[in-house]
């Protein structure tokens, strides 16, 4: 098992209602058109994680946890590592309920979107900036 953790932040334009993706990025700004984005400024990329966490993403049989701390209300987004997964975006991380597979896809088969996350989870994280902790677990 591997854990990785790291900071992001909310921002006042989270909306937290798209369907099928949940969203971390490095970019510092975010408008109303980002429905998946929940953090911000994240302080790690895809592109930063170490080649063992790559090779374990790589494994269809692989645990994926998305688990993001705000206010005392802890989110968890799971699902699996796939084939395709090269991890080399440097801005952004994904989290998908489909099996669709790019550079910035974190894992696939998500067991939630952006829209299925608690709404006290999201009206935090649009508070004033405030600090996600986020941790990543891969597990086979």
């Amino acid at each position: 098992m591997r854990r990785v953790q790291f900071k992001a932040f909310g921002h006042e334009n989270v909306i937290g209602e798209h369907k099928t993706t949940v969203e971390l990025t490095s970019e510092g700004f975010l408008t109303l058109q980002g429905t998946c984005i929940i953090g911000v400024n994240a302080e790690m990329t895809l592109n930063d994680l170490d080649s063992d966490i790559k090779n374990l993403a790589r494994l269809e049989t692989t645990k994926i946890i998305l688990r993001m701390a705000v206010g005392g209300i802890v989110e968890e987004v799971t699902g699996t590592g796939g084939s395709g997964l090269t991890y080399s975006d440097p801005t952004s991380m994904v989290a998908r309920t489909s099996s669709y597979q790019c550079d910035r896809t974190l894992m696939i088969n998500a067991d939630k979107a952006a829209s299925d996350l608690r709404r006290d989870f999201i009206e935090k994280v649009k508070e004033s900036n405030p600090v996600i902790d986020c941790e990543l677990v891969f597990s086979t």
